[in-house]
């Protein structure tokens, strides 16, 4: 089985509203054993258009990826961020 992995780019517009996602999204990422590997630190933007936060999210599986999105703790958590930025958000499949 393949893992999985959720790429985001975020510009945040309303940091206070943005922090409550923050705090809230984690809780279904551990329900569902994901694992936050790369977070906010320094980006080198080498093509296309580019967002200021970066955040790469591993899952065993694509079927978990998928179930954590979809779960009602990680929809609690994105409708806090609706409204605090502009996101991309998108799971790949990894390579066997």
């Amino acid at each position: 089985m393949s893992k999985a992995y959720w790429i985001a780019s975020v510009k945040i517009t309303d940091p206070e509203r943005y922090q409550q996602y923050a705090e809230l999204g984690p809780k279904a990422f551990q329900k569902y054993g994901a694992r936050i590997l790369a977070r906010a630190g320094e980006t080198k933007f080498m093509e296309g258009e580019a967002r200021p936060r970066n955040v790469v999210v591993e899952f065993d599986s694509l079927e978990l990826a998928e179930a954590c999105y979809n779960s009602e703790e990680y929809q609690a958590a994105k409708n806090l961020r609706e409204g605090a930025g502009e996101a991309t958000i998108l799971i790949v499949e990894g390579v066997q």
